[in-house]
């Protein structure tokens, strides 16, 4: 499903050029779930970003379905992105002023939904992921896990083929994180999720069917 080529991502400081990711390959299949883990800045967030394109590599590709997504216009990445890639974060960027339901329509409506197609993939989604009794709470009404449970119906709501969390249950409590996991396995199960997961917990891990290990900007072998 996804083909990384040689992707490497340089940044430019004070002190000259820093490499984050240097000559990176992977190979990700349709339906696979992998864990990708290893010491702070050896660059698994700067992957997860290039993967989601969400950043522009220094060099290499990323090929989805046999295509390069840095081939696409700023325009037509940005549509890509909308309608085949789901994104859940550690901290769920959710905005406070909104409810619930307003928060998971956000992406049918940049998707040109109408307002009644939105609500009803929203409502759909929520009821899925258990929260069909919390449509009209704003995230300050909700807890830890009900706001990360919003923030996946968020990722999910436009049916996506790719899942990417970035540490997904990095602040929450152990009880809560079993409770997102077994989730995202029943999320996977239904929707022959692809699933790539940045953690820094042996837990998480494990409960993937792969786990790629980064030291330093490379994977090791």
């Amino acid at each position: 499903m996804i083909a990384v080529r040689a992707l490497s991502k340089n940044f430019t400081t004070d002190r000259g050029i820093v490499e984050v990711l240097k000559e990176v390959d992977l190979d990700i299949r349709a339906g696979e779930r992998i864990a990708v883990v290893g010491a702070s800045g050896a660059g698994k967030t700067t992957l997860m970003h290039l993967l989601g394109g969400l950043d522009r590599p220094s060099s290499g590709s990323v090929l989805f379905a046999e295509k390069d997504i840095f081939q696409y216009s700023a325009q037509e990445l940005d549509a890509f992105r909308n309608r085949s890639i789901g994104f859940v974060f550690q901290f769920h960027q959710l905005l406070p002023e909104f409810t619930a339901l307003e928060n998971v329509m956000m992406p049918a409506l940049i998707a040109r939904s109408t307002k009644k197609e939105a609500e009803v993939m929203a409502g759909e989604i929520l009821t899925a992921v258990g929260l069909d009794h919390r449509l009209d709470h704003k995230p300050g009404q909700l807890s830890g896990g009900e706001q990360q449970r919003v923030a996946m119906a968020r990722s999910l709501v436009m049916s996506p083929k790719l899942l990417l969390a970035d540490e997904p249950t990095g602040n929450l409590d152990s009880g809560t994180s079993d409770g997102i996991l077994a989730l995202l396995d029943r999320l996977h199960d239904e929707r022959n999720l692809t699933i790539v997961v940045v953690t820094h917990s042996e837990k998480v891990a494990a409960r993937m069917d792969r786990v790629v290990r980064m030291t330093d900007g490379r994977l090791d072998p």
